[in-house]
């Protein structure tokens, strides 16, 4: 399990995977095998997080291979990322609840002992211990592992799905505030209010190949509950109709710009935004600190063999532009806080894909991805 931090090994992953994996995506991608064999899955993840590989790009080099209907499976889990996002465009009053509800929990758990066995991997669970280890080690988890390990977390181990899912957010390398938030949500049984997912000792068995057993859960949880309901936002996420020659900012989501929809814009300079943890709420790891660090510079490297003026700053030296710049919109999260906290002045320029996914993204992701073919012949 290795993620470089560059786009030219993530477009070799991408390639691998597509050439000898794909063809049994569907009927392999819910097993777990172990750290040293992921053939099963794509692990594109991590690139697709921070737009080193767009959607587009996945599922079009996924076509030339195979038919829709070969691929269905593949796509709709390639778009569940795009589906979360647009759903917390939508009610970003989610993200900040959650951010609010972390702080008081925080301080009521901070000497819990069941929440330090969780988080130290010691805990009477083994497969859990083996994911919390393998989650710091690796800086990632197959998709159905962090299911379990959720739902372990909330019903069996008794701990808030809020410290859980700061958990996953300080380590994950493809975490983000609208996947895991809603996903954790989604395990504890308030995204889609009264259904929660409840891991078990033969789903976990079966899919681990028997890796694991002797799993002593609690099978028969009710969901969580909440009193707070979110009714979707009618928004509009309309990109400038004659662009001037601006600065632009570029974060952490959106680092291929030479594949983007702006690419053919003239700005007067990039500036590639990092954010470390000095303004950021849920602290991350050092390697993820580090993993990020080495995209940024990847796409600066990128951008000056075209010889595009391009420079790095820090999210706290935006303040120091003295002008209006346009951003590619950095999506609800820890760098829209900041930009928000802090009243700044930002145009933020939409993808496409965003702008036409999103109108979507108002209901489940049943109703989502009714829409998946006309998303794909919209812009294939």
């Amino acid at each position: 399990m290795k993620f470089e931090s560059t786009r030219a090994k993530a477009l070799e992953k991408l390639e691998n995977f597509v050439e000898k994996n794909l063809s049994e995506y569907s009927r392999l991608r819910n097993f777990d095998f172990g750290i040293e064999n992921r053939s099963n899955v794509s692990c594109l993840s991590p690139y697709i997080t921070h737009g080193v590989l767009n959607e587009l790009e996945i599922i079009k080099k996924s076509l030339n291979k195979f038919s829709f209907s070969k691929n269905e499976k593949f796509i709709q889990e390639v778009l569940w990322r795009t589906y979360w996002k647009g759903w917390l465009e939508l009610r970003p009053v989610v993200w900040t609840d959650y951010l609010n509800e972390l702080k008081e929990i925080r301080k009521e758990f901070k000497d819990n002992a069941n929440y330090k066995n969780a988080v130290e991997g010691v805990t009477s669970i083994q497969c859990f211990n083996e994911w919390v280890k393998e989650l710091k080690e690796t800086n990632y988890l197959h998709n159905h592992t962090r299911m379990w390990f959720a739902s372990i977390w909330v019903f069996t181990l008794d701990l808030p799905w809020q410290l859980g899912a700061e958990f996953f957010m300080k380590h994950l390398y493809d975490g983000d505030a609208a996947s895991n938030t809603l996903g954790w949500r989604w395990v504890a049984g308030i995204q889609t209010q009264g259904k929660n997912y409840l891991a078990s000792e033969w789903n976990i068995k079966k899919f681990t190949n028997s890796r694991f057993s002797n799993i002593k859960l609690n099978e028969n949880a009710p969901p969580k509950t909440s009193n707070k309901t979110y009714a979707a936002s009618k928004l509009e996420f309309n990109n400038p109709q004659n662009f001037e020659e601006k600065n632009l900012l570029i974060f952490e989501n959106n680092l291929s710009f030479e594949m983007g929809d702006f690419k053919d814009q003239k700005f007067k300079k990039i500036f590639l935004v990092s954010n470390k943890n000095e303004n950021r709420t849920i602290e991350l790891s050092e390697k993820l600190v580090k993993f990020k660090s080495q995209l940024i510079e990847d796409q600066k490297k990128r951008l000056e063999e075209k010889s595009i003026n391009a420079e790095i700053i820090d999210l706290s030296e935006i303040q120091n532009i003295n002008e209006t710049s346009y951003g590619l919109y950095p999506t609800v999260g820890e760098n829209l806080d900041f930009i928000n906290s802090n009243n700044l002045k930002i145009e933020f320029l939409y993808r496409k894909l965003d702008q036409f996914s999103w109108q979507y993204c108002n209901k489940g992701f049943f109703n989502f991805k009714n829409y998946i073919p006309k998303i794909i012949t919209t812009f294939n």
